[in-house]
């Protein structure tokens, strides 16, 4: 390992680094293979919910086993797959077998409801959908039908569930994977074997690998296409700002998120470390998980964190093997980071955006609370940080302003995504003909870091997730009858960061409950769903510029 210098207390890894030093760990699979064969049986993935381990070796192979399926069954470079799965062992193993053969990764939030799955699924033209059975709290089977119905383009349902329980026409997932495990001592005799010999020697780093679904400044979620080399990228940079080398680290964030994607499972697994994965986020299960286990490196967004802390055993809990832990994905106060900073020696932040592949700011190792506050740290050599005017009418980069002047946040380097899928107008708004990426936020940097001061996206964050208001008002328009227009705003809120307020103005002589709004609102994902109703008979302050916006989430503000 090369001798790193450092600046401002971050190591300052370069793009030479990247294509030299990290020169055999640019595609996400090969970075599972190397481990394979350095550290064949070290574990990869520890899943909490089965207790079941999993080596290097194993990862690979059975890898390796579900890409040949994915052969037979005709996939074939540049086709989508979409998943609507928690975070299982076998997700993880599907989604390594895609990237093994130029298949591009689709996993999409589970708390999604149909016509919102088929919006995305139509927006990739998926070849394939793979969806759970059974479950103690719903069946989706449903889900399959309706995708089946809506949406001709999708070749392969697969259900993971056993074949007497599975959607007539839908492949049984369970019957898959069996008959790829039993190839594992000798996989060349797979009629499809000299076919994925093919496919895999024709995936370059710079080839889609995965799509994570983002809200930007035009209102509906667009599939953000990265890259191997964006996320392994990002995986250099973030593993190597914290020292994650080896260690154990908790996975326990939505897999339709990059931070559980390319910041807490990929970096994990770049660096050789362990991944210790929860199917679905639960406060009471992540705390007890990281006891268990003996997890050293934590990452989650500050609303997880205070359900945790509010829980009336947290000090219960053996929390003394955590040396790291991180937060991202929402702007916090003093008392939270004092809080954190007793978790563990070490605390930190960065500023993460999917459109970046994740973390592309990082804060200093062995920091205060004071040092910290208001700041989301510094930027890398790799992925350079400027301040920017916005874009220019024709498409180049705005002009670069000094520090302590606030502007547009911007990145350049090879993290910057690669692609909104079926949104070319969209990316060229987002990425000057230069590569400059805006993220959309709006801030400054100076001696102490980059300093977030607001968004240019007319943005919602409940929850840790990104929901453009149009997403709530469009679904509460439906009430036609009753609603004669609506508007979302968020709010700060003292546990999950911002909560959604839906002001509504009734259509004449219409009568409008909350009971009738809160049915209407479990249609939708429940972090999207409003904690507030404000039922007016008229919402002229609502038609919504930006300044009448602003004056609304000042009210909103006391409705929370």
């Amino acid at each position: 390992m090369a001798e790193r210098s450092f600046l401002n207390g971050v190591p300052q890894y370069t793009l030479e680094d990247f294509e030299h030093e990290f020169a055999d760990r640019h595609l996400l699979h090969g970075v599972v293979a190397r481990w394979a064969e350095q550290a064949p049986d070290r574990p990869a993935i520890i899943e909490v919910d089965t207790g079941k381990e999993y080596t290097y070796q194993q990862f690979d192979r059975i890898s390796t086993l579900l890409a040949v399926k994915l052969i037979e069954m005709g996939f074939k470079k540049g086709d989508f797959l979409a998943t609507f799965l928690p975070l299982l062992a076998e997700h993880i193993f599907l989604e390594y077998a895609c990237f093994k053969i130029g298949v591009i990764h689709a996993p999409l939030d589970i708390r999604l409801k149909a016509p919102d799955v088929i919006r995305s699924l139509d927006l990739i033209q998926a070849r394939g959908f793979v969806f759970p059975g059974k479950t103690p709290r719903s069946d989706f089977s449903a889900l399959g039908e309706a995708v089946r119905e809506n949406c001709p383009f999708v070749e392969h349902l697969v259900q993971l569930a056993p074949p007497e329980q599975t959607l007539s026409g839908a492949l049984s997932g369970v019957v898959l994977y069996d008959e790829a495990l039993r190839a594992m001592d000798n996989p060349v005799r797979l009629p499809a074997w000299k076919s994925y010999l093919e496919a895999t020697s024709q995936v370059g780093e710079t080839d889609g690998a995965q799509v994570i679904y983002t809200t930007g400044s035009t209102g509906l979620p667009k599939p953000a296409l990265l890259s191997h080399r964006n996320i392994t990228c990002q995986n250099m940079g973030l593993g190597g700002a914290f020292g994650m080398s080896e260690g154990r680290m908790l996975v326990n964030l939505p897999p339709s998120h990059v931070g559980c994607q390319a910041e807490q499972l990929m970096t994990t697994l770049f660096w050789g470390g362990t991944a210790v994965v929860l199917h679905m986020f639960d406060a009471v299960r992540t705390l007890k998980a990281i006891q268990d286990y003996r997890v050293e490196i934590f990452g989650q967004i500050p609303a997880m964190y205070a359900m945790q802390w509010r829980l009336p055993d947290y000090g219960q809990y053996d929390l003394s093997s955590l040396r790291l832990v991180l937060y991202g994905g929402q702007v916090v106060g003093r008392p939270f980071l004092e809080q954190l900073s007793r978790m563990a020696p070490n605390f930190g932040t960065g500023l993460g955006l999917t459109e970046m592949a994740g973390f592309a700011t990082y804060t200093p190792l062995g920091r205060t609370v004071d040092e910290i506050t208001g700041s989301v740290g510094y930027d890398m050599p790799v992925t350079p940080l400027s301040i920017r005017q916005p874009m220019n009418p024709d498409g180049t980069a705005g002009k670069e302003l000094p520090d302590g002047q606030t502007g547009e946040i911007c990145f350049t380097g090879p993290q910057v995504f690669i692609d909104y899928v079926g949104h070319k107008e969209a990316y060229k708004r987002t990425v000057s003909k230069e590569g400059v990426c805006y993220t959309g936020d709006v801030g400054y940097k100076d001696a102490r870091g980059l300093h977030l001061v607001g968004r240019s996206k007319l943005v919602i964050k409940p929850k840790g997730y990104q929901v453009h208001p149009s997403q709530i008002e469009d679904h509460f328009a439906q009430l036609k009858d009753k609603v004669a227009a609506c508007g979302a705003v968020g709010a700060p809120h003292e546990v999950f960061g911002e909560g959604v307020v839906l002001f509504v103005e009734t259509q004449p002589d219409a009568s409008l409950t909350r009971d009738e709004l809160e049915s209407h609102a479990k249609h939708i994902a429940s972090y999207m769903r409003p904690l507030h109703y404000v039922v007016v008979p008229t919402l002229s302050l609502i038609h919504i510029s930006e300044p009448t916006r602003l004056l609304s989430i000042s009210y909103a503000v006391f409705c929370l």
